[in-house]
């Protein structure tokens, strides 16, 4: 917050000498006209006494507009450095802190308030930057009450943020300025501990649901083997085979679920480093090369030359490059082919200039029905398939939310028997 008072007394100080300077100029020309003309003329001796008044009145300093609307008492405080010092603090607090008067007008507000509320404007109602019944009702009840109070704040644009809200009344400390009446704003960020505490609920719901299968299995055929199958070697070994199988997809099924958790905890920060998705599409086209030529299917890849630079995280898209190119992989087999495209979308309006992920099989396709919850969690077209070939179901809600967290957009179109297209967008970004 700057300081109230805009003159200093050693401005001041410049400006007083001047005037007194030349009222005594003036005073000297006027006598010397009066010596010339060899009478002392009334008339000359008031103009001179009216300079030196005039000198005087103007010579003394003028309070500031900030000044006087703050009522500091001394326009020039002896030790300045204690409202530097609190700038300094202030500009430097990562919470946001907004000062407003009784009106709700705001006077003062700190950078991460502004990033905070990009609306947020000095001498304009609070209101038209922060649209909450809510926290505009506690700042009168603050007032009226003289008791600080919290408040519990959400937003949902651009992400979903959570942010607990100290209102408190602003008095005059013990330095004795003159402080007019208003109210403190202190927004206090809970969004990543409220994400915690919804990725623990979340974790133990899905995880004593989706392992519940897999580990009656295991347990059965433990017992089997245990029991009457004790004996018998072929029995043992296919048993085996199958407690194997499961124990891996209770692997993956755990990954995936800490990898949702802790994408979803971060969603509310974007990243902020470019990437090269070029490289990144490429590098997972070569690592899954094997696993298409298992499968007896082509991928066949038209990406640009040069790179293609987004703000990211670059092993998050990798994870979304390899479940997207997997997913076709497997379930578009019988299309026996794969078409993987990057490029730039030319830029619309406003719009700023993107770029293109797509993913394109020609397997069975999807009912239109499916369509709107694919990515849902565990939500699986065909689960006896999706099983067979290990899938957990959180593929593409994994997807869907690394899109979300680089603020970009999932398309999904399919018809049956016309295969699959999944289309990621991005923001392009500049590689400096």
């Amino acid at each position: 917050m700057s300081d109230p008072s805009e003159d200093t007394s050693q401005e001041a100080q410049p400006g007083r000498a001047g005037a007194v300077r030349g009222a005594a100029i003036a005073c000297l020309l006027l006598l010397s006209v009066a010596l010339l003309r060899g009478a002392w003329d009334v008339w000359l001796l008031a103009a001179a006494a009216i300079a030196l008044l005039v000198s005087v009145l103007i010579s003394k300093p003028r309070r500031s507009l900030r000044a006087t609307l703050l009522g500091a008492r001394s326009l020039a405080p002896k030790d300045p450095k204690p409202a530097g010092m609190a700038d300094a603090l202030l500009a430097h607090i990562p919470d946001p802190v907004i000062l407003v008067d009784p009106r709700a007008v705001v006077l003062e507000a700190n950078a991460a308030a502004h990033v905070l509320l990009p609306g947020l404007r000095a001498g304009h109602p609070l209101s038209f930057a922060l649209r909450s019944p809510d926290v505009l009702s506690g700042i009168d009840e603050v007032q009226a009450s003289g008791t600080p109070l919290r408040i519990e704040y959400s937003e949902r644009v651009p992400t979903e943020r959570t942010f607990e809200v100290h209102i408190g009344p602003l008095r005059p400390d013990a330095s004795g300025a003159e402080v007019r009446p208003g109210v403190v704003l202190f927004f206090r960020d809970l969004t990543s501990a409220r994400r915690l505490e919804a990725m623990r609920a979340d974790f133990v719901a899905n995880a004593s649901h989706e392992l519940r299968t897999p580990l009656a299995s295991v347990l059965g055929f433990i017992e089997t083997l245990q029991g009457p199958a004790r004996n018998d070697a072929a029995a043992r070994e296919r048993f085996l085979d199958i407690m194997r199988g499961q124990a891996h997809r209770m692997k993956r099924l755990v990954d995936d679920l800490l990898s949702l958790s802790r994408i979803e905890m971060r969603a509310h920060v974007p990243p902020t480093r470019p990437e090269d998705l070029t490289a990144v599409v490429k590098h997972m086209i070569e690592t899954l090369t094997p696993l298409s030529r298992e499968r007896g299917v082509a991928i066949q890849a038209s990406l640009p030359d040069g790179p293609l630079f987004v703000l990211g995280d670059r092993d998050e898209l990798l994870r979304v490059a390899e479940n997207l190119i997997e997913n076709a992989v497997k379930y578009g087999e019988t299309g026996q082919r794969v078409d993987v495209n990057l490029g730039r979308v030319a830029a619309e309006g406003t719009q700023p200039p993107q770029v293109a992920f797509s993913v394109r099989d020609y397997g069975p396709g999807i009912a239109p029905e499916h369509l709107p919850r694919l990515t849902e969690r565990f939500y699986r077209v065909d689960v006896a398939q999706s099983r067979e070939k290990g899938g957990t179901g959180l593929g593409l809600a994994i997807v869907k939310h690394i899109v979300q967290r680089h603020r970009g957009h999932l398309d999904i179109a399919s018809e049956p028997g016309q295969g699959a297209c999944f289309t990621v967008t991005l923001p392009e970004a500049s590689r400096g």
